[in-house]
């Protein structure tokens, strides 16, 4: 197995298409999809989407130089290719560790490099402190760690930064209902009418994808208002905000202990306001080994420039780690 080392790259690899995908099938209710793409005999490299609930993309693949990496990628349950979509049933974090190592088994991966960004940093986070024996590192970007001030920030701080998405957003709920939205997005999310549930997902994702960059983004918000983004990230999310995400309160930094051994870097838009940089700071004071970088020019999406280049560089110098 070659070891390709370089300069340092700021932009992104190629297009690529995966070597193998498959279905794997969880349990009564979900399968969830997968696929490796770059080297069969590389590094392994896990790629945890966001959301939760938000699911894979192509470009993620892009991240990594193909001919050093096995690119790991899978979309959550109820999330992407996944099936069913938007399913509820047995879909907790707990599950989701739980999958992750089902997956490492079923490639025969005896240890992975864990990237995350967003809610796929928490569940990074979550699942290199279940299983730390697993993971060679970390790459974690925009940090959210389900803390309940996070929730609350998303669903009514943002207003102070975005207050004409938050309009939209909160507006599409009767006036009675908007002292809880989670509550009242829940019910819509969850009601068996598409009318009903496909009209909520809509407002709640396209909210979310208009406060993701730094500058306006036509193309990020039609993104998250496609149908399977919208219903996925919208009704797992607000599943999950309502129960905590399934863990203790503030569970991920006090048990960052279990890998504060690990290498890790933290890339982190100045200006990232879905999920604002003091989360972010308050792991990396948790966490003082790990490299924390700060990208001054930056929202939240992955695919702003800086924090694009950030990330690229990030997985060059996991390249050269033992």
């Amino acid at each position: 197995m070659a070891d390709v080392s370089c300069a340092p790259r700021a932009e992104l690899y190629p297009e690529i298409e995966p070597y193998s995908t498959g279905m794997l099938r969880l349990d009564g209710v979900h399968a969830m999809y997968w696929e490796q793409s770059g080297n069969p005999q590389g590094v392994p490299a896990l790629f945890l989407h966001g959301g939760p609930g938000a699911g894979a993309a192509p470009g993620h693949r892009r991240f990594f130089d193909p001919a050093h990496y096995r690119i790991v990628i899978f979309d959550q349950r109820g999330a992407g290719r996944s099936t069913p979509l938007g399913e509820l049933r047995d879909n907790t974090t707990p599950h989701l560790v739980a999958d992750i190592e089902r997956l490492r088994g079923h490639l025969g991966i005896e240890r992975w490099l864990v990237f995350g960004g967003s809610w796929g940093s928490t569940l990074a986070l979550a699942y290199g402190e279940a299983h730390p024996e697993r993971c060679t590192g970390f790459i974690l970007r925009g940090v959210f760690l389900c803390r309940r001030s996070e929730i609350e920030w998303f669903l009514y701080g943002l207003r102070n930064l975005f207050p004409e998405a938050w309009r939209v957003f909160a507006e599409a709920v009767p006036a009675a209902e908007r002292g809880d939205l989670l509550a009242a997005y829940h019910r819509r999310l969850t009601d068996p009418d598409p009318a009903v549930h496909m009209t909520a997902a809509r407002a709640w994702s396209t909210y979310e994808g208009a406060c993701s960059t730094l500058l306006p983004s036509p193309e990020t918000v039609a993104y998250f208002a496609g149908d399977v983004v919208s219903l996925g990230l919208a009704r797992i999310e607000a599943h999950y905000f309502s129960h905590d995400i399934f863990l203790p309160e503030n569970a991920l930094l006090e048990n960052i202990g279990r890998i504060r051994g690990l290498p890790c870097t933290i890339v982190q838009g100045r200006y990232d306001a879905v999920c604002p940089i003091v989360t972010a700071d308050d792991l990396a004071r948790a966490w003082p080994q790990a490299d924390y970088i700060v990208v001054p020019d930056a929202g939240h999406s992955a695919w702003e420039p800086g924090i694009c280049a950030a990330l690229v560089k990030a997985t060059e110098k996991f390249k050269t780690r033992r």
